[in-house]
């Protein structure tokens, strides 16, 4: 007997992607680190390899070290990029009519297959270049991006308008709680477990997480006919394209500007939050923090606190105020956690930072909600293959853009690209002032699916 709940394949993943970081990113800065120089890098020390004194060689070598991840990092994004966008656009417009599971199966087998690839190059100690390989894999068949889009679709299938808010706050809320936990243990893993066996287990974790996905997992709807399989390559990605157009198409004037209102503030939100994310980690290892791994875990896991305290800051305040209410208050309170983290000096402050991130998810899950109202319940795959796949664009320029801003700032000051990315949320802040004034006449969100059969109507 199948089952409707994708909360189980979401915890898998969600401790995949947690710990997968992390890892990837320090083993990056580790090996840089040894081939840079004739610095040997310390396991099992209690204190990270830094150097605090401004006037030293190790601390002139350390930041070129982050000059090199920071770029390699750009790179192993750039790699990954068009066959990211081709997958993840393909397989969520087609699960319309495929069903949901097909693009999760199948973006998880590339997540699966990329830390396989990850696991190997650790014990064998493969060349650096090749880690951008593990990018190219997981992006092939689908990556993060397109299974989280795939699964918020298949929440959305099962609710109803009112309730999709919360629900979908309730997954995010669920990754969170699952990335905090995993966060807060990877030091650990790195230090006790060493790489290779430590993306062992995901690989484990991701080989049960298929089994449910295959064997244990319905679809939240049924395919629609068996033409679709039948079509070629090149008519099948016409028809997803044609899709696309339509949906913006077929809309009212009013649909049309709250749509390309509420994308474009997504992926604003999204390019900063994802742009950070790496070089934080940098960041954090570098001076005068000069962390070790340990410590950066509890910074991971104290930040995916954000998951559930969003969750639950949704959960309050949707009872008192509209949805658009609260995408402000997780805007500001994040611009001003970013702030913070331009001037952190201390491992208090550091962590204190963490404190006004506690709504950093809320405008995501808000947004989608909204976005997900916009359209009709037969497009939410389309829809959320638009999302996905300006998402993929948008993480893959943030990454690369504030890679490329931190290493040419962090000899001068390291901060500058976190005082950039406060400066670059007033864009979001404007266009939600514009979905205000479009829809003020109505005081209130309009869930403007119910306009469509009348439209439709006086078409004909």
């Amino acid at each position: 007997m199948k089952i409707l709940f994708v909360e189980p394949a979401v915890f898998f993943t969600a401790f995949a992607m947690s710990l997968t970081t992390p890892l990837t990113t320090q083993y990056l800065y580790r090996r840089i680190w040894e081939e840079t120089g004739n610095y040997s890098f310390a396991f099992d020390s209690n204190i990270s390899k830094c150097e605090q004194n401004e006037s030293s060689t190790l601390t002139a070598f350390q930041k070129e070290v982050q000059k090199k991840a920071s770029l390699f990092n750009l790179q192993m994004e750039m790699s990954g990029l068009i066959p990211a966008l081709v997958s993840t656009f393909f397989l969520l417009s087609s699960s319309d009519q495929r069903g949901r599971k097909f693009p999760i199966i199948l973006s998880s087998i590339g997540i699966l297959a990329s830390n396989i690839w990850l696991c190997l190059l650790c014990y064998f100690a493969f060349p650096l270049q090749l880690l951008i390989a593990s990018t190219f894999i997981c992006a092939l068949l689908g990556n993060f991006n397109t299974f989280w889009s795939a699964c918020f679709a298949y929440v959305v299938d099962q609710c109803k308008e009112d309730k999709q808010t919360i629900r979908i706050a309730i997954v995010d809320c669920m990754i969170g709680i699952v990335s905090g936990l995993t966060g807060l243990s990877s030091g650990y893993f790195i230090r006790q477990l060493g790489f290779v066996w430590s993306f062992l287990i995901i690989v484990i974790a991701l080989v049960i997480n298929l089994v449910f996905i295959i064997f244990f997992l319905g679809d939240s709807i049924k395919e629609s006919s068996s033409q679709n399989v039948t079509m070629s390559c090149a008519e099948s990605f016409k028809n997803q394209f044609q899709r696309t157009y339509m949906l913006f198409k077929n809309a009212s004037g009013k649909q049309r500007s709250l749509l390309c209102l509420l994308l474009f503030t997504v992926v604003i939100y999204f390019f900063v939050i994802i742009g950070i994310s790496p070089v934080l980690i940098i960041y954090e290892l570098g001076s005068p923090l000069c962390w070790n791994e340990v410590l950066i875990g509890y910074g991971s896991a104290l930040g995916s606190v954000s998951f559930f305290s969003s969750f639950l800051g949704i959960w309050l305040f949707s009872h008192c105020m509209e949805d658009i209410y609260i995408a402000f208050i997780g805007i500001f309170t994040t611009m001003t956690g970013i702030v913070m983290t331009a001037f952190a000096k201390t491992t208090l402050l550091m962590f204190l930072v963490r404190v006004p991130f506690f709504l950093v998810i809320a405008p995501l899950s808000v947004l989608r909600s909204m976005l997900s109202r916009v359209v009709p319940s037969t497009e939410q795959g389309t829809l959320f293959a638009c999302i996905a796949l300006l998402e993929i664009l948008g993480g893959v320029t943030a990454t690369s853009a504030f890679n490329g801003i931190y290493s040419a700032t962090v000899a001068w000051y390291p901060g500058f690209v976190f005082l950039l990315s406060a400066g670059i949320l007033l864009i979001p802040v404007i266009n939600l002032c514009a979905v205000k004034c479009i829809n003020g006449s109505e005081g209130s969100y309009v869930v403007l699916t119910e306009e469509e059969p009348t439209e439709d109507t006086s078409d004909r």
